[in-house]
């Protein structure tokens, strides 16, 4: 049960981040209102109340790539202002250790970490697909440098489909590609797939368990080409399985992570974007919290001594150098240079190793 003390420091805290969140949030808001404007606007039947609906379908993503940077520049605001009118001094002269209140801070930021993970993950995640939808929708047959082959692969312990298509129907709720081609391959005796058949079909749509094929020709190696109607191939994906093979590992929600790096690895792709993606969401409680560590840390210097407001800066610098160092550290494990546990739990440990040593030297009780 914390007491007093520490809730007013809590509170002051979170009202700190709440603030930094709704100041960072705006700007970041404003310049994905500005680029979607310049992409989509310059269609006369594109209004701006659309363009304003595109970027608030992007408010849950932007606000989760923020949230760290929240609780270091929000934590060091409210630790600045508290220290500023000498609260924090009289705390420490009256013996409240800083642990006492940066511990409840640190567990709050922990707390909000798991929740956003939890909840605001998934939520970002589907919105974000509806905003890549209606901006596929807006942009159609309009920009002409749109990528339109579309690749995707399915496969059990016995079969494994490659499937190529060179667009998709966005207009639709489910899965609708156009000028299909599927290369379907059976694993030997000894694990190594074989071509089987080759499938082209004008159209493929996905279904619960398998693929309906339309106007279809059949090839099987040494023998002619069979057509007929409509054909089902049995599949291992569903609609939001196959929606993710199309989009990045930050587009997935958390709690789809481990089944999209199962169906991954079954159709024999490499799963260490999944992966890495979910061991960052994993250290994702760590990393606020050791944001807000550091936040205390760079801001308890009493103000009498001067220097804390360069203190207080080169937190925000380390909290820019922490982001470049997290993005260095996916792209070395892409890359299969470092692990990839270590790529993703190490800018947490070190902002939490730096914050506590910090404090190590200015608490000295």
């Amino acid at each position: 049960m914390i007491g007093r003390i520490e809730r007013y420091v809590l509170s002051y805290m979170l009202l700190g981040v709440t603030g930094a969140l709704a100041i960072i949030s705006s700007v970041i808001l404003l310049i994905q209102f500005v680029e979607l404007t310049s992409q989509v606007g310059t269609r006369a039947d594109v209004g701006a109340d659309q363009i304003f609906e595109l970027t608030l379908l992007r408010v849950p993503s932007i606000i989760q790539i923020l949230l760290p940077f929240c609780f270091l520049f929000g934590g060091i605001g409210a630790f600045v202002a508290l220290n500023r009118r000498s609260e924090l001094v009289a705390m420490r002269a009256a013996g409240v250790s800083a642990w006492r209140f940066i511990l409840p801070s640190a567990a709050g930021a922990f707390v909000l970490g798991i929740l956003a993970v939890g909840g605001l993950n998934p939520l970002s995640a589907a919105l974000n697909a509806q905003f890549e939808l209606q901006r596929a929708r807006l942009m159609e047959n309009y920009l002409g440098d749109q990528p339109k082959d579309i690749w995707l692969r399915q496969g059990d312990e016995k079969t494994q489909i490659v499937i190529h298509a060179r667009d998709r129907d966005v207009k639709r709720g489910t899965v609708t590609l156009k000028g299909v081609s599927l290369f379907i391959y059976e694993k030997n005796e000894r694990g190594q797939p074989e071509f089987r058949r080759r499938l082209e079909a004008g159209e493929a749509t996905l279904q619960p368990g398998y693929w309906r094929l339309k106007n279809v020709r059949e090839a099987t190696a040494g023998d002619s080409s069979i057509r007929s109607d409509t054909l089902s191939i049995r599949s291992t994906l569903d609609e939001e399985a196959a929606m993710e093979r199309l989009a990045s590992p930050e587009a997935i929600a958390f709690w789809r992570l481990p089944k999209a790096i199962q169906l991954t690895e079954q159709a024999g792709f490499s799963a260490n974007g999944y992966r890495l993606r979910f061991q960052q969401l994993l250290a994702t409680p760590l990393l606020f919290a050791a944001m807000s560590i550091l936040a205390a840390a760079f801001s308890l210097r009493l103000a009498r001594l001067g220097g804390l407001a360069g203190l207080a800066g080169a937190g925000v610098a380390l909290g820019f150098v922490m982001f470049f160092f997290n993005q260095f550290a996916g792209a070395l494990a892409k890359a299969d240079i470092i692990p990839l546990f270590a790529a993703a739990w190490a800018p947490a440990v070190v902002a939490l190793l730096a914050g506590v040593t910090l404090l190590c030297y200015t608490e000295d009780g």
